[in-house]
């Protein structure tokens, strides 16, 4: 067993500039060549410019799956000097393997350390996997910026946009997804994830090992206030979470909001077109007949002034909070509950077929704007502790 064998170094401090592109190269064909062989890749960074953190350590399974992420960190983190080396680490294990089960805990992980990567290898290989078995798709085939809807029209306005798009190699998926592609992983993926915070938790667990630049929940809701008209958009500037599947890892007390910068594009996008919407609190519920019991739901969406109810936003918002993914939410009225006006199924058919490209063009102009201003991913201190960094060279 030669463990050594395959070590590549590369030392950021003797580069030229113009070198710094073969050796982030360099490093991430020796990261897969390590994936091929059969073991974890484990990737150690020496940062000279950190007084109390100057070696991280991760290990990495299926490293090409984030290629496009690794190539954009490694590169910050030459630039500033790292030294970064990549070795094997120790023999995959089988998705059969007890070991491997008992691996999956995020809560073995110290949460107090300063990590390379948010996740272990094993449950990155598990997330990878099960991507494809949801959506239908390579996990390779996501790109930087995810859109996730409720309903099946939204995908069609985006086959519609991207006719070569890729979607899923076979029938009755899960949660089926479409990806248009770009060089890096610059295009845009969106995913079915049907009604229900379950679905939305289940992708966005996975997803988050792909370290998305954006989620983005383009879904429709029931509007709560008198003056909204069905067709009306609503942004999320905060959210009530009564899902419940993610109380148990994040207490409802801690405040989930959705990243400001992406809010604000999409508000500059929501007024250059002049369309009717509504900033406020959407409340999001597991309940889908919440209308059945009545008293509790609304007097918990009357106390905080909610202007709308869904079933997956704010579910998509916390576990963008906990793996440190910006995002946001901007949801289309698709009836008013408290005003009589119900979802009925023909009226909706005529609203659906109306509002499906609109959301879709506002959700993709406001995509553009963040690869115009923020290349490199927008700025995501506001959702990552100060003790637990990603990849980034930026952190101290």
């Amino acid at each position: 067993m030669a463990v050594e064998v395959g070590e590549v170094s590369v030392e950021g401090s003797a580069l030229r500039p113009g070198e710094i592109e073969g050796g982030v190269g360099l490093l991430l064909d020796a990261l897969e060549a390590v994936d091929r062989d059969g073991w974890y890749a484990a990737l150690e960074v020496s940062r000279p410019w950190s007084r109390h953190n100057p070696r991280l350590v991760g290990e990495f399974a299926r490293p090409a799956a984030i290629r496009w992420y690794l190539r954009r960190e490694l590169s910050a983190l030459l630039s500033k000097g790292a030294e970064i080396t990549v070795r094997p680490s120790r023999r995959q294990l089988a998705f059969d393997d007890p070991q491997f089960f008992a691996a999956l805990d995020e809560e073995r992980f110290d949460v107090r350390a300063k990590k390379l990567f948010l996740f272990g290898p094993e449950r990155m290989a598990l997330s990878l996997d099960r991507l494809s078995h949801y959506c239908g798709t390579p996990a390779e085939s996501f790109q930087r910026y995810v859109l996730f809807t409720n309903y099946a029209m939204h995908i069609e306005a985006f086959r519609e946009r991207f006719p070569d798009a890729e979607g899923p190699v076979r029938e009755n998926v899960q949660m089926p997804a479409w990806h248009h592609k770009a060089e890096d992983g610059g295009g845009v993926s969106i995913v079915n994830i049907g009604v229900g915070p379950a679905n939305a938790k289940t992708a966005t667990d996975h997803l988050a090992v792909l370290r998305p630049d954006t989620m983005l929940m383009i879904g429709h809701c029931g509007g709560l206030r008198n003056h909204q008209r069905i067709g009306d958009f609503v942004l999320a500037t905060a959210y009530l979470r009564a899902d419940h599947v993610l109380d148990e890892v994040l207490p409802t007390t801690v405040p989930v909001i959705p990243t400001p910068r992406l809010n604000q594009f999409l508000l500059d996008e929501l007024d250059e077109r002049a369309v009717q919407y509504r900033l406020g609190t959407v409340y999001t519920t597991d309940n889908r007949n919440w209308e059945l019991n009545q008293r509790q739901p609304l007097a918990t969406m009357r106390a905080a002034r909610c202007v709308a109810v869904d079933m997956e936003s704010a579910t998509i918002a916390a576990n963008g909070f906990r793996y440190r993914i910006p995002n946001a939410t901007l949801l289309c009225v698709s009836d008013k509950p408290l005003h009589a006006e119900p979802k009925l199924s023909g009226e909706a058919a005529k609203f659906y077929e109306a509002s499906k490209r609109q959301h879709l063009d506002i959700a993709l102009s406001c995509l553009d704007q963040v690869r115009r201003h923020h290349p490199g991913g927008l700025p995501n201190q506001d959702i990552r502790a100060h003790d637990e960094p990603l990849l980034s060279g930026e952190q101290p």
